[in-house]
């Protein structure tokens, strides 16, 4: 008992606490603060190697697009609804048989 009396008695032991409890819990760096900073670092990190892999598929999609005809020519039917002269192109939207189903229900 007298060495705990003692040591809180200690100047240094108490300013060495209480920059501690400063340093930990107040500060604007504090414990949680680091935590919270760590997560969103860690999220960051995760979007920007979605964005990197998104970029080298779109960059891949690219380089084919312009090398192969035949992919030019899909891509454009598919995606802008292209069409030869003698062709017609049905368009069959999946949203309207969804809510023809809800309705059934």
């Amino acid at each position: 008992m007298h060495k705990l009396l003692s040591l809180l008695k200690n100047k240094y032991f108490l300013s060495t606490t209480a920059f501690l409890v400063w340093m930990l819990f107040f500060d604007r760096n504090d414990l949680l603060s680091q935590y919270e900073y760590r997560s969103q670092l860690q999220k960051l990190e995760q979007e920007k190697q979605f964005y990197n892999q998104e970029i080298a598929k779109v960059q891949k999609d690219l380089d084919e697009l312009t090398t192969n005809k035949d992919k030019l020519e899909k891509f454009a039917r598919e995606h802008y609804l292209m069409k030869r002269d003698n062709e017609d192109v049905f368009v069959i939207i999946e949203e309207e048989r969804k809510e023809e189903q809800k309705s059934l229900f």
